[in-house]
């Protein structure tokens, strides 16, 4: 087994019914402690965890399971990079049936009706000429863009540089496009990011148009003061994001 246990980590997809998120394993792990690491991810306790491996071009899952799993480890399913690791519960009634917020229905309200009523910010900036209400908002959005590019070029912000999305540093990614959207409202330029977890809120396109490939999800633009440049590697197990309701 010691070839097992100076194994590299392998990168794989982990989907369960409340969660989908790109780990790291390591072959050398029982059965045991990748119950354990999967915990706080899927939210299933170890107890009643039922996994299953899809190897990459394979459409039949395999069960991983034994009689002794404190002692038998992960790599003896031959686990090949972006495979994907299904777990589920044995509990119907858990938390993980719950559906995911996504699909929950949310109310919109109409620009018209929120542009009419009289008591919102929006009405407040109107009276007070602020923002796009400024008479001297093109002179400011020049300033502002200026200062946005200027941000851009002292951050390193550049193609394929590896980055966090600040406050948090849950989100990790490549920078996959710098420059103007004119389908977001704003001023000056915006940073796209290709995410290494289905953690965003696009596939690269905004408005039809397309402006970086990526999967559902992996997909963010962000502007350049939220951009950390630097050796960012993606997240192990092992690693704490802080923040599971980016999961």
């Amino acid at each position: 087994m010691a070839t097992l246990a100076a194994a590299r980590d392998i990168p794989i997809l982990i989907r369960s019914p409340a969660a989908c998120s790109e780990r790291r394993v390591n072959p050398s792990w029982t059965i045991s402690q990748l119950k354990a690491r999967l915990e706080p991810i899927t939210g299933i306790a170890p107890a009643l965890q039922t996994l299953a491996v899809r190897q990459p071009h394979q459409k039949e899952m395999t069960a991983i399971s034994a009689a002794d799993e404190d002692r038998t480890e992960i790599g003896s399913w031959s686990l090949l990079a972006y495979a994907e690791l299904h777990v589920a519960s044995t509990d119907p009634s858990s938390a993980t049936a719950i559906p995911p917020l996504s699909s929950v229905p949310k109310y919109e309200m109409p620009v018209e009706t929120y542009s009419s009523l009289p008591a919102t910010v929006l009405a407040y900036k109107r009276t007070h000429q602020i923002g796009r209400f400024d008479p001297h908002a093109p002179e400011w959005k020049e300033r502002k863009a200026a200062d946005l590019w200027k941000e851009i070029a002292e951050g390193r912000i550049t193609l394929g540089a590896r980055c966090i999305l600040s406050p948090l540093t849950t989100r990790r990614g490549t920078v996959a496009y710098v420059g103007l959207i004119p389908e977001i409202p704003g001023v000056g330029p915006w940073v796209g990011v290709r995410l290494d977890e289905p953690a965003g809120k696009n596939d690269g396109s905004v408005g039809g148009k397309r402006y970086f490939e990526c999967g559902p999800e992996y997909g963010v633009f962000v502007r350049p003061n939220r951009v950390d440049v630097g050796n960012w590697t993606e997240l192990g197990l092992d690693e704490d994001d802080g923040d599971p309701d980016e999961i």
